[in-house]
């Protein structure tokens, strides 16, 4: 008998549904091989995850997979679950019962940065909201490997108590929000900041000289950001639904 899905997290699909629209939108997507999540509202171990051999531009809410952190898929399907997806949100939801949802992406400009000791630089106003912000995990091998208890733990010991976002260094980048929305915008903002700093040291490769913001801009900065919550993130998803309602609203079925 096939499952009904309650209203609640019905709605979480649809979001997380949209959110994949979104990173194919954005051009942050990489064929199969990235992923989001979102917890099942209601459930302590359960959540959703894209089937693996499904584009981000047709996924709908329905298509998402329900897992445990047991890697079971609990409802009955014709695709498989991605052991890297697996790997990398169980980590990252099961550590942090604070978040709802996580969102890693392999764009050029995240994996340029990523390849990089110094990580992210206060080279701008958007750049400096993430000043003491990031989280930083060493490349390890791939995620894919069967049992990578190692990883996962590293994984949240790396994320940490409080942070949302993260390099993951000689790989890509990842965000993770109190809101689908959240993790969303977050994303949307590191990556528009790697690619402009990919741009900013290539010009200073070819004689600009790359001037940074000052320490104590930054340390001011941290101190206003610390006053902000979600909320600029939360505000724009209504708008960015209304977005992908007039390209294709087939997210919601």
């Amino acid at each position: 008998m096939e499952r009904r899905i309650p209203a609640k997290e019905m709605k979480v699909r649809t979001d997380l549904a949209a959110c994949y629209r979104l990173i194919e939108h954005y051009g942050m997507s990489d064929l199969l091989a990235s992923h989001i999540s979102a917890r099942v509202p209601g459930t302590n171990d359960e959540f959703l995850l894209n089937p693996y051999g499904m584009c981000f531009d047709e996924i709908t809410a329905s298509d998402l997979l329900r897992v445990n952190y047991d890697g079971e898929v609990l409802d009955e399907t014709n695709y498989s679950l991605s052991t890297a997806a697996f790997n990398i949100h169980s980590a990252v939801l099961k550590g942090r019962p604070d978040l709802t949802c996580a969102l890693h992406t392999h764009t050029v400009a995240g994996m340029a940065v990523s390849a990089i000791e110094e990580g992210i630089l206060p080279l701008n106003q958007l750049a400096i909201a993430f000043y003491k912000r990031v989280a930083y995990h060493d490349y390890e091998g791939p995620a894919s490997r069967e049992g990578g208890v190692d990883e996962c733990a590293a994984l949240q010991r790396d994320l940490g108590p409080e942070k949302k976002c993260m390099v993951l260094h000689n790989h890509g980048l990842l965000t993770a929000g109190e809101t689908i929305a959240e993790a969303f915008g977050l994303m949307r903002r590191l990556e528009k900041t790697c690619e402009t700093q990919m741009y900013t040291m290539a010009m200073n490769a070819g004689g600009g000289t790359m001037r940074k913001v000052s320490y104590e801009t930054c340390e001011e900065y941290y101190k206003i950001q610390g006053q902000r919550g979600r909320g600029r993130h939360d505000a724009a998803w209504p708008a960015l639904l209304r977005k992908l309602d007039k390209i294709d609203p087939s997210y919601k079925h």
